[in-house]
């Protein structure tokens, strides 16, 4: 665990390290006045900035941050309930700093007795193996150390990658399937997720072969030459997105691509996605699945890590008393997502056997595509 002085970026000029500073100083001292201090225990930068890799945006005022700042703020108590008690808070307080900082300004709450006895994930990893400790008191991860043991992750966090980053990917198609033009900020936010959906190729494939790393040069090196047994499905390509994903994230530039050369490249990025999907799934679930309408209908039980009342009790708590009437009542909610983002993603959603399982896995009455995105994006925040 490595929380000596480190630098926010790799090669970003000393005017960006000290803007960053600068933000970080603004954190501590108001999550101090706005928190009880008799709760706090720790505050963690944790992300790209925290892992000093943050992204280095070359402007002609000089470098910024181009990377969302993600401050984990660890208190005493039920995360849950802190959550419902401060969230708002200090949603508004990022608000507040996002001008200056020149980003987005994010809180994540959490404990660090909760941390301790949860199991290891690719975020814990994350967090753990590499961060910038800004406050705390004692020694903030004592008893934490499973978490920095990234051959242990799971299987299931390859494809928990490949979900999220895919989500970034159906977002930036919904985009372009509006607009004919697009503006400065949708186009960049298009390329930004490809570069995310670039980077989690590889990535994923990594995870799969326990050979995942914080550092994502040393992951780049490590899917250069690794010689998996079962080799994924376009493994060089995968690997050339993935070069294109590091250099991306180091070195992020503002998209102006046009909107047939975006779609283009949605839709080959789409192609490598659900290839990989559909052999991550196959592998770790010890089933074949053809196509992707094959995976989201069937019926098999896709996340396995929880008990099943407190998956009914997730359920309840997410969706209220109409949960106790669909079938799906005793499984994680993330299976949900697993189950309807092939549907969004790469299947026609005419199709009446596929439009009734999307309004049961995201318990909604919408008929259309739109009605269906809006109800999976309430529910990713959460599960994803």
């Amino acid at each position: 665990m490595n929380t000596t002085r480190q630098k926010f970026t790799i090669d970003g000029s000393d005017a960006l390290e000290n803007h960053l500073a600068a933000v970080c100083k603004k954190v501590v001292d108001g999550l101090r006045r706005e928190l009880p201090g008799s709760m706090l225990e720790a505050i963690v930068l944790a992300g790209g900035y925290g892992r000093g890799q943050g992204g280095v945006l070359q402007t002609p005022g000089g470098n910024r941050p181009y990377n969302d700042l993600e401050f984990y703020v660890f208190l005493r108590g039920t995360p849950w309930l802190n959550g419902r008690r401060y969230n708002s808070a200090l949603q508004g307080f990022g608000e507040r700093l996002s001008p200056d900082a020149g980003v987005h300004v994010e809180f994540k709450i959490d404990s660090l007795a909760a941390l301790r006895r949860r199991p290891i994930s690719m975020f814990s990893y994350d967090l753990l193996a590499q961060h910038r400790e800004l406050w705390a008191v004692g020694e903030t991860f004592r008893g934490c150390e499973h978490h920095l043991e990234p051959t242990t992750l799971p299987s299931v966090e390859a494809t928990r990658l490949l979900l999220n980053r895919c989500t970034g990917l159906l977002l930036a198609r919904s985009i372009l399937a509006e607009n004919s033009a697009l503006t400065p900020d949708q186009a960049d936010f298009i390329g930004r997720n490809l570069a995310k959906l670039r980077l989690a190729l590889g990535d994923a494939v990594l995870t799969a072969f326990g050979h995942y790393h914080w550092n994502c040069l040393f992951r780049h090196e490590r899917l250069r030459i690794i010689e998996p047994p079962e080799s994924p499905p376009d493994l060089e390509r995968i690997r050339e997105q993935h070069a294109q994903g590091v250099e991306f994230k180091l070195h992020p530039c503002r998209q102006t691509d046009s909107h047939t050369a975006f779609s283009d490249k949605v839709q080959e990025l789409s192609v490598l996605a659900f290839q990989l999907w559909v052999w991550l799934e196959s592998r770790r679930l010890g089933r074949a699945f053809a196509t992707p309408r094959d995976y989201a209908l069937s019926r098999l039980e896709k996340c396995r890590e929880t008990s099943r009342w407190i998956n009914c009790f997730l359920n309840l708590r997410t969706f209220g008393p109409k949960a106790l009437l669909n079938t799906d009542l005793n499984r994680y909610p993330r299976e949900r997502l697993f189950n309807t983002l092939p549907l969004l993603l790469w299947c026609q959603p005419g199709e009446p056997e596929i439009s009734r399982r999307v309004q049961q896995q995201l318990m909604t009455k919408a008929s259309d595509f739109t009605g269906w995105l809006s109800a999976y994006k309430q529910l990713w925040p959460d599960y994803g």
